[in-house]
């Protein structure tokens, strides 16, 4: 199973990641659309990624599902293509992974001894939290772009009522 410390470690370290990932956010090329969402929500939708990952991890489907599908309702509203949503999460997860990078130690011999910042892991334990943490950001992404395209239908039905009342 994926490091209890591990997912401490980066719980502990969230509010750094999500400094980092959202001065990336609203610098991003690729994002321009989040410059004209509140700096505060997004701030505290990515921090809320990070702080409860080890929620996230192995969750249920449905609290995945709940948590994301609103997300991109949200910013289907909000006018943040779809493109630039998704972004969002590869930006999160790519911070995450460096993060995990730069301060995990991979442990070679079992008496190494590391700095508090750094956590020894063994080999295998970097890749079952690349292949965890993978599988989160799949499932996220699958219910942030459905949320989306649930928000998106729900409003056609109302647009086409409102032509067909002007045709009348």
């Amino acid at each position: 199973m994926l490091s209890h410390r591990l997912i401490q470690l980066i719980q502990d370290h969230a509010d750094g990641l999500t400094r980092e990932a959202l001065q990336d956010l609203l610098t991003n090329s690729r994002t321009p659309s989040f410059r004209k969402v509140p700096c505060e929500e997004i701030e505290a939708r990515i921090g809320a990624l990070y702080r409860n990952l080890g929620n996230w991890i192995g969750a249920p489907d449905d609290a995945v599902r709940a948590g994301y599908e609103d997300w991109g309702r949200k910013r289907f509203r909000q006018g943040i293509p779809v493109s630039e949503l998704i972004y969002t999460m590869i930006l999160a997860k790519h911070h995450l992974r460096r993060y995990i990078r730069d301060h995990g130690l991979v442990e070679f011999s079992g008496d190494r001894i590391a700095p508090a910042e750094l956590l020894p892991l063994q080999m295998h334990s970097l890749q079952e939290a690349n292949t965890m943490i993978g599988e989160f950001f799949d499932r996220a992404l699958y219910h942030l772009a459905r949320g989306y395209e649930l928000e998106g239908a729900a409003e056609r039905p109302r647009a086409a009522c409102a032509t067909t009342t002007r045709a009348r």
